[in-house]
This record gives structure tokens, C-alpha cells and sequence, in this order.
């Protein structure tokens, strides 16, 4: 990476691209484009529509364009989700089960209402063992019923494929066969691999492809969809490539770490594109503002009832600008002979004037915010009129009395402010002991300076957010390591020397005939119920945090926390038995939508195969790891153990 890029302002790929305008310029130069600008003089618009329509027909010409995958697709996913499998409003993890109608009346209140999620499942998580990514689906039974009542609530799932790790087209085609799910989202690509396309299309007609990069030109026939991911718009709103060259293409606007989606939201807008919500990223809140939110709701009526007119034909972008210096701009689509514009105010500051400059004798209704619009003129040229709040956006259809509809009433918001949300700690306690249990070691209380080391990626450690409105953060920045001061206040405590045992838990089932409420891969690495010969002594691992907190509870203690198995392990009074595992420890946060805890130790497994895995292999006691709470039947996993502490009345 350059040492001079700066993380906060776009990357020469991402800005825009000027549209050459003299006849006869060689237009091939706009075919990986991602916004095809506009010049700053409305004069020169007409030029610009004629230069990109003839970019237009003669790529078609050139990459012998069919389209007729479009039939079939269906082109009116307009808002898409990026939901964590295990998001609290998709999965309540006390009960075991996931709530479809939790997660969909959030969707409808704050956004308007989703018309596909993309269920993320493995990343940041995946690496901690042996597993692969489809493995993390596949360990979910009920996920299939999952995608059907989905389905059923109209809303179309696509899962997720990391193309950095290993796998044949044909697996792509099994997962996708297994859920039911309506497409596949190949992550950190431009692209899905021909030979996945060729094994979808084989399986049913109708399963999408969607790559997380700027999708190249000669593959706009076979994906219908494509992430706009870090798209710079121009001063004068500009035309998405994508989306000019296949009107029934859809792009899904996105920038992850910005707090503010206005620019995406208007470009979308525009060009009849679409929009990606990603609250939590990577266990991350970076939550929408209510500003973007009522924006994104006032959008969703013409995207639901209006739709053909956003895949059409008759599409002219930069149309009917009433002319001077008006920060009002607006695209104009025609369908079975009726008009609508979406408009936007590209302003800091609240518009009142005219709107739009047209011509004819229709009446005009406003779909979304329900402005009132002012028609003044006669005959030709008319003006329509109204007031648009800053960075707001309309939608004017034309239609005469007898087929006016009602206009909308989605009120604008206009506070911008950042939904904070803290993650806060789920604590569990245990009362002081008079005296040390025994094959415990007592550490003394106090107060510690600790420095915490942290392999950043993109999750940070305790929810803090990683890359705040950066631009788009490049390796080595992802993985880099990161640092953390903290003080902490320990009461004195004594911890286990070693790692709770196979035979330790086998005694406490035994004693109370404990079973976890989901029990899928449950002591996995034993036999016939039992630990596997000669394994007793060794650290017990598949086990979750409510699993090991009962262990602890049956034994009148509780787990460490993170704070305590970092000074205990560096004061040498702890032990690592064989196999290292990881161990978890009492520091379970949630913020209302993603949990995590921190492990610490490391383990001997460790997967080098690529930066996006887990980290792993013996870890001194300053490294923590964010790890991500999954359901009980993902979580549990062979590098996972744990050992238990309790609080010592002061002598």
C-alpha cells in the first residue's frame, strides 16, 4: 500500500469518469467505468446523453451483449441487507431459535422493508478450526426453514461465498440447492467464476450472482445484480455504468464505515439503483442515522409500485433542470407513455423554488414526502414547483385526474446524528469464597495497567468502531495489530491452574445430568458420550459459554474474566495443557444486535492460508481475540475451552 494514500478521500479507481465529448473519441475508455460524469454546463447535457448512448450501443455491439438472462431474474431487489446470521433481531440466543418477525417488523419501521438479505455466517470467525465456510452453513439444520419463511414474507436470501478459500463450483451449486436461496454473493471479488454460473444455471433458472467489486462490462449478461461499493459521484450527479448500459441491471450503493449514506442514497436514486444496509459489520455497529433512514423510506413506495419505470428504456438522466444555479436534480423515466422524475437535493441547505421544467398539460403528484407542488404556465413550457428539505429526494408523477394517486406522506428527517450504541458487558457473578478451591492458584487484587494487543481486521476488540468514515482501509491496514490500555480493578481471586479436563466434565454430567438447550456439536470430539480414550486429562473443548459457565456454576465458581487471565498468565501461575485451545472467559458484551467475548491463550490450531481467518497458534498473555457469538451449534468448537476463577475474601 502507498504510504501517501490517504484512507478518507476515494482512490483514482473509484472517482468518476469524465465522458469524452468530441465526435468521433474513442468511448471504449468508459467500459470499466463506475460514474460516468457529467459536464459542469447544462448546455452540454444533450452532448452528453447522445455520447452516452453511443458508448452504450456500440459496447453492446462489441461484447455481442445478451441480455436475456434478465428475463428470467427478477430486476426489483432495490434494498438488500447484509445481516449477521446471528444478529439478535434474527436470532434470540437464550431461546435457541431465529425470529423472522423480529427481524422483519425492524426492517419495515426503519427502512421501509427489505426485498433481499445477504445471510453473512463465517467471516470474522471462520479460521479458529479446521471448518470451511460451508461448513458454518451446513452446521445450521434449520437454515433451509430460515430461507423458506423469508421467502414467504417476500423477501429473497442469498448466501455468501469467499472465493479466497478453497471450493469447486459444485459446492456453490449444493449450498444453493440445500438452502433453497435465491442467489450467491461472492465476497471480495469483481466477479463469480463462469464455471459457478454454469453449475447455477444447471440447478434452476432464476439464481443470481453478485460480486462485492465493480462487476466488468463483458459479464453485466450473466449477474444481475453488483455491489457499487465506494462509488465517487461528481459535483453534477453523474450516471452509474452499470446501470446505464442494462437498465434492468440493479448496483447496490454501499460504504461501509460511513456514517452518513446521503450521497450513496441520492445516487441511487437517480440512476434507479439499489441500496445496501449493513448495520453491523463484522460485529461492529455502524448503524444508520434517522436523516438516511427516513430518506431510504420515502424511496420505498416507487421502488414497490413503480418499479418498470426504473428499469426502462426511456430513461434521461440530468432532465428538465429548471436552469440557473438550482441544487435540485432529477432523472426522468418514461413507462407505457407516463412520466415520473426522482428529484434530489444535492444542497446543504433546504430548496424552495421551482423543481422541475416541463412541457404538456398533465397534472403532477409528488409519491413519497408528500411536498405540495406548485404548477405554474400554460401551454408549453411549465414549471412545477415545491420545497425540498437538504439532501432530500421526491418523486413526481405525471397522470391526469382521473388516475392521480394519492400522493405520500413520508415525513423527512433531518437529524443526521450517529445512532451510538455501546456494547456492554452480560455479567455473570459468583459470590467470594473463604478460602482457594483447590488446584487453584490466588492472585492478589489491585489495580492494573494492562496493554492489550489485538489483530484489528475489521472487528476491533470491544466494539469500537475500526475504520470511521474511511474511504476504503487496504491491507496491511485490515490485520494490522492494534493496542488497547487498560486499567483494571481486580478483586483478589483465584484462578485454575489448568484448563477444565474431559474428565472433570464428564464427572459434571454425570453428577447433573446437564444438557444444552441446542446440542449440536456437543462434546463432538467424544465417543459413544464419553471422552475418547485417553483424551481425560486433556483441556475439553466443543463446548459453548453457556456450557462452560454451567460447569462452573456446578462447581462453585465462574469463569475469569479477560483482565484476570491476563494477569494471572503473566504472574507464570497458570498451565496449558495438550492440545493448546483457546480459553474462553468471563467478558461476554452485546450491544443489542451483535454478542462477542475475548479469548485468550491461542491454541495450536492455526489456518495461514489466508489474513481473513481466525487467528491462531499460542498467544502470549497480552493478545486478545474478538470472537463473535454464534448459535450454540456454531460456536462450539475444538479449539474452544475454558477454565474457571472465583473471587477470595480478603485475609
Amino acid at each position: 500500500m502507498s504510504p501517501f494514500l490517504n484512507p478518507y478521500v476515494p482512490r483514482a479507481l473509484d472517482l468518476f469518469t469524465e465522458v469524452p465529448l468530441e465526435p468521433g473519441a474513442d468511448l471504449s475508455v468508459l467500459d470499466d467505468a463506475k460514474i460516468l460524469a457529467p459536464p459542469s454546463d447544462p448546455a452540454q447535457w444533450p452532448r452528453w446523453r447522445e455520447q452516452l448512448k453511443r458508448w452504450r450501443d456500440g459496447a453492446r455491439q462489441r461484447l455481442a451483449y445478451d441480455g436475456t438472462r434478465y428475463d428470467t431474474e427478477r430486476g426489483d431487489c432495490f434494498v438488500m441487507d447484509v445481516a449477521w446470521l446471528w444478529d439478535e433481531l434474527l436470532y434470540d440466543h437464550d431461546a435457541g431459535k431465529f425470529t423472522v418477525d423480529k427481524y422483519l417488523e425492524h426492517a419495515e419501521r426503519e427502512f421501509g422493508g427489505f426485498d433481499g438479505v445477504l445471510l453473512w455466517h463465517a467471516y470474522p470467525i471462520e479460521g479458529v478450526d479446521d471448518r470451511d465456510q460451508y461448513a458454518y452453513y451446513r452446521d445450521v439444520p434449520e437454515l433451509p426453514m430460515l430461507v423458506r419463511q423469508l421467502q414467504d414474507r417476500a423477501v429473497r436470501v442469498y448466501v455468501v461465498i469467499y472465493p479466497w478459500e478453497s471450493s469447486e463450483p459444485a459446492d456453490v451449486r449444493a449450498l444453493v440447492e440445500w438452502t433453497g436461496a435465491d442467489g450467491a454473493f461472492f465476497d471480495s471479488v469483481k466477479e463469480g467464476a463462469a464455471e459457478v454460473r454454469k453449475e447455477l444455471d444447471e440447478l434452476r433458472p432464476g439464481i443470481s450472482m453478485e460480486a462485492e467489486s465493480r462487476l466488468p462490462a463483458n459479464r453485466l449478461a450473466d449477474h444481475t445484480m453488483s455491489w457499487a461499493q465506494w462509488y465517487a459521484d461528481s459535483t453534477v450527479p453523474g450516471v452509474m455504468r452499470a446501470k446505464w448500459f442494462e437498465r434492468r441491471h440493479i448496483p447496490h450503493h454501499v460504504r461501509r464505515w460511513n456514517r452518513s449514506h446521503l450521497e450513496e442514497l441520492q445516487s441511487a436514486w437517480l440512476n434507479g439503483a439499489g441500496i445496501l444496509v449493513w448495520e453491523s459489520v463484522f460485529g461492529v455497529w455502524v448503524g444508520w442515522n434517522a436523516r438516511d433512514r427516513s430518506v431510504l423510506r420515502a424511496m420505498r413506495r416507487v421502488h414497490r409500485e413503480y418499479a418498470p419505470w426504473l428499469r426502462t428504456e426511456t430513461w434521461t438522466p440530468l432532465a428538465d433542470h429548471p436552469g440557473g444555479d438550482c441544487p435540485v436534480y432529477a432523472s426522468r423515466w418514461e413507462h407505457d407513455g407516463i412520466a415520473l422524475w426522482t428529484l434530489v437535493n444535492r444542497s446543504a441547505e433546504d430548496y424552495s423554488g421551482p423543481l422541475l421544467r416541463v412541457r404538456g398539460a398533465a397534472m403532477f403528484t409528488e409519491l413519497t414526502s408528500g411536498i405540495e407542488l406548485v404548477v405554474s404556465g400554460e401551454g408549453g413550457a411549465r414549471v412545477v414547483s415545491g420545497d425540498l428539505p437538504a439532501g432530500g429526494i421526491a418523486a413526481v408523477l405525471a397522470t391526469t385526474a382521473a388516475d392521480r394517486p394519492e400522493p405520500g406522506r413520508t415525513p423527512h428527517d433531518p437529524d443526521a446524528s450517529f445512532p451510538a450504541r455501546i456494547a456492554e458487558r452480560i455479567v455473570h457473578l459468583a459470590p467470594p469464597v473463604p478460602e482457594p478451591p483447590a488446584g487453584t492458584a490466588v492472585v492478589a487484587g489491585g489495580r492494573y495497567e494492562l496493554t492489550v494487543h489485538h489483530r484489528a481486521r475489521e472487528t476491533g476488540l470491544y466494539g469500537e468502531t475500526p475504520f470511521v468514515e474511511e474511504w476504503k482501509p487496504l491491507p496491511p491496514r485490515l490485520h494490522h495489530t492494534g493496542t488497547l490500555l487498560r486499567t483494571a480493578r481486580l478483586q483478589r481471586f483465584a484462578i485454575e491452574r489448568h484448563e477444565v479436563s474431559n474428565a472433570q466434565y464428564a464427572r459434571f454430567l454425570t453428577e447433573t445430568g446437564y444438557r444444552p438447550r441446542r446440542a449440536e456439536r456437543f462434546l463432538a470430539g467424544w465417543v459413544d458420550g464419553r471422552p475418547a480414550p485417553g483424551t481425560g486429562d486433556a483441556p475439553v473443548s466443543y463446548v459453548d459459554l453457556t456450557d462452560a459457565r454451567a460447569y462452573a456454576a456446578w462447581a462453585g465458581m465462574r469463569l475469569p474474566t479477560e483482565d484476570e487471565w491476563q494477569v494471572a498468565a503473566a504472574a507464570g501461575v497458570i498451565e496449558r495443557a495438550r492440545p493448546l485451545v483457546w480459553n474462553l472467559t468471563e467478558s461476554e458484551h452485546t450491544d443489542g444486535r451483535t454478542r462477542f467475548c475475548i479469548l485468550k491463550g491461542g491454541a495450536d490450531y492455526v489456518n495461514t492460508a489466508s489474513d481473513w481467518y481466525f487467528e491462531g497458534g499460542p498467544k502470549p498473555p497480552d493478545v486478545s481475540a474478538k470472537y463473535l457469538v454464534a448459535g450454540a451449534l456454531v460456536f462450539r468448537s475444538p479449539s474452544i475451552g475454558f477454565r474457571c476463577a472465583v473471587p477470595v475474601d480478603e485475609r
